[in-house]
Parts: structure tokens; sequence; C-alpha cells
């Protein structure tokens, strides 16, 4: 006979603590809900008979194999699962069914892990959609699948792993507490919305910007069960986060509150975004009255000629810029324009210091400050692309720096003209 040394007196709070951790062997029916549009129609008929057979083959298997370990004396190891040791007792090391079962074990364990692969991008989509999340995360690929919410999902995963040093022991508190936190919000919600219907007549449906509500008779059936799963889970959630707290659970429970403060700024975002490009506002509709154009140059080419035609497309008003470090640079750039420049105004800034952005940045920013409330700026910038990538590199990028300084200007536009180079 097998003795077990009791190292805890049997209190009310061991045991919900063992009934938390029974919980969370028979989470994974939560996937269900994010997929019920996949569901032929009627949907919701269709989701609720599979969550009804998956949760009786859960608990039969969760029950079955309880009840079999402790008949064995099974205890999970480092080395076996009880799973492993259960197979091992009934069908022998050697047996052909040891490893069949075992293997499928393993497959089991792979589906499950695709499962949120398979969930979080559709859920991520249906958020974004709301406006709670990044709009690309509604884009589908080349594939048809959210592939920008499984790439976002990996790169987390992976993160998670590396911290955590892939201990499943420090993992799955994570897990449970999101997935019990997620069930009590869930309940929480029907049991508003059970008490919503009841105040509608007898056949009437009535449609909010969220949902459509029709009058239940068994609303108060249906309430009273979403209220108490809210309790149930809501209790395994605390307990799991006191009894896990030092061993990672303070993750989940500082990061929740943070996701759901980013998720309401990105929302106020996108509201603040809608609002000010409506087309119901008049007041936001801004008028150009005048355009003026200018264009930094670095000397005289073919480049430059080509900015020089686009911005006259543009506005007459153009005016070209150059930064000269020496008087002997300003004395060939003004010769080379009274041949090139085709009548256009040239300002020449002398830079002693040999700085060529700041002095450059300098000058457009004051006329920025002599424009009106309707005028418009637009930078002109000649670049020319070499042939090959990699010569990128051997040219300065003084484009760049100045495209950035002016990256978030109100009434400052910068275009790009490049002027594209062959072997």
């Amino acid at each position: 006979m097998i003795r077990y040394q009791v190292v805890e007196p049997l209190t009310l709070f061991l045991v919900l603590r063992a009934f938390s951790s029974g919980c969370t062997a028979l989470t994974g029916i939560e996937a269900l809900s994010n997929g019920i549009t996949a569901f032929k129609d009627p949907k919701s008929r269709n989701a609720g008979t599979t969550l009804i057979w998956m949760s009786s083959i859960l608990i039969t298997l969760f029950l079955g194999i309880t009840f079999l370990a402790n008949q064995i004396h099974a205890l999970p190891t480092e080395t076996e699962t009880v799973i492993s040791q259960l197979a091992r007792t009934i069908h022998g090391n050697d047996s052909l069914l040891y490893f069949l079962m075992v293997s499928a074990t393993t497959i089991i364990l792979i589906m499950a892990a695709n499962t949120s692969f398979a969930d979080f991008p559709r859920l991520g989509a249906l958020q974004a959609a709301d406006g709670f999340l990044p709009r690309q995360l509604t884009a589908r690929g080349s594939r048809l699948v959210f592939s920008r919410g499984i790439i976002t999902l990996a790169f987390f995963s992976s993160v998670l792993v590396i911290l955590f040093q892939a201990r499943t022991s420090a993992l799955i508190p994570l897990y449970a507490i999101g997935v019990f936190i997620s069930f009590t919000l869930s309940q929480a919600g029907m049991s508003v919305r059970f008490a919503r219907t009841s105040r509608l007549k007898p056949g009437e449906v009535r449609t909010t910007a969220a949902t459509t509500l029709a009058y239940d008779a068994r609303w108060r059936l249906k309430q009273v069960a979403s209220v108490f799963g809210a309790f149930v889970t809501g209790v395994v959630a605390v307990i799991f986060a006191a009894t896990k707290f030092h061993e990672g659970a303070w993750v989940v429970v500082l990061l929740i509150p943070l996701l759901v403060l980013v998720f309401f700024r990105i929302h106020y975002h996108y509201r603040d975004v809608a609002e000010q490009l409506s087309l119901e506002n008049p007041s936001h509709t801004r008028y150009i009255r005048r355009h003026r154009v200018i264009v930094p140059i670095g000397g005289v080419h073919q480049g430059v000629l080509l900015a020089l035609n686009y911005a006259l497309s543009l506005s007459p008003d153009v005016t070209a810029v150059h930064v000269a470090t020496s008087p002997e640079e300003a004395a060939s750039i003004r010769s080379k324009w009274e041949m090139w420049g085709n009548g256009l105004r040239l300002v020449v800034i002398e830079s002693p210091f040999r700085d060529t952005i700041g002095p450059l940045i300098e000058y457009i920013e004051r006329i920025e400050s002599q424009q009106g409330p309707d005028d418009m700026l637009t930078i002109v910038m000649p670049h020319f692309v070499p042939a090959k990538w990699w010569q990128t590199f051997l040219h300065n990028q003084t484009a760049l720096a100045i495209r950035l300084a002016f990256l978030f200007r109100r009434s400052t536009v910068v275009a790009d003209v490049p002027y594209r180079l062959t072997d």
C-alpha cells in the first residue's frame, strides 16, 4: 500500500486551488466561440451542438484519466507524463498500442498548439474591424488567412517562451488567467444581454449598433446560468492570480490593464481620425490659396532639371535653394544656374561651417512662418537612384534627413522626384 505524506492541511483555499487547477484541463472549448462564422447556417445552433459534443468528450476523458491515474497511483514527473504511465501500465512498454497512444497524444498537443494560430488572427481581425487593434490585422494574405495576425502571435509567443525559458509550469498560469477572465467577461456580458431582452415584448426585435436583441421566454434561466458561470470562472481567475502570482502570474495581472488602456487609445485614435476626415464637418475642409514650391539642390544636373520640371507642373512659384560651403561653390552654382535654371529663382545660402542641412531647414522654417492658414508649401526633393541597391550606401543621404525633418509638418508636403541611373 502506497502512503502519501500530507504536506498541507485540507482547507477551503486548498480545495479551491485544486478546483482551479482542474479547470485548466477543461480549457480549449473557448476557441469555438472565435470560429462561429466558419459554421454553416444556422451558425449558432451548429456551434452549440459542437460545443456540447466537445464538452462531453472532454469531461469524459478528464474523469476517466483521473480515475485510472488514481487507481495506478500515477504521479506526474519531469521524465514521464501521466498519460504515458497509464498507457505503459495498461499495454506494456513494448506494445504497439502504447506507442500509438503516446503518438496520438503528441498529435493532439500539436493541434492544440495550433489552435491559437487559427483563432487569434480571426479574433484580432474582429477587434481591428471594431477599431481596438491596428487595421492591418484585418488584411488577408495571399492564402486567404490573416497572415499579419499569425506573424504577430508568433513573435510574442517566441518572446514568452524565451523569457520563461519554455517552462510550462510558468506559462500555463498566464494562459489560464487570461482564459478565465475572458470566460468571466463573456458570461457577464451575456447576463447583461438577457437583462435587456427581458424588457422586450414577445415577438419584438431590437437592433443596436453591436447586436440584435429578440425576446426570449427563457431569459431568466439563461441569465441565472450566465451569472453563475461568471461567478465560478471569476473565482478561478482570482485564485490562479493569487496562488501563481510569484510564479509569473503577475505578468498577466499587470499586462491586462495596460493592454486594455492601449486598446482604448487605439480606438480613440481611429475615432478622431474618422471625425476629422468626415465630409459631414465642412469646417475641416481646407482650400489652398497659394502654393509655393521649394527645390533643394546640391548641384545642377539631370536629376535637378527633372525635379524643376515637376515643380513647375505644381505651381509657377518655384524657388531653388542651395547651401554653399565656400564662395567658390556659390559662384559655380550661380554660373551653371544662369545656363540651366530656366529663369527660375535661386537662393544660395552660404554656410562657412560646412553644415548643409541646418541652414536649409532654417530657411524652410522661415518660409513656413510667413505662410497664411490657406497656404501650402511643397518641398520637391531631387535624388538619383543608382542601378545597384548597394550603390545607395556610397552616396550622401541628405534627402532622407530633410524628409524626416518635415514629415509631420501640417502645411508642408515633401515630394520625391527620383532620377534612375542605368548600368
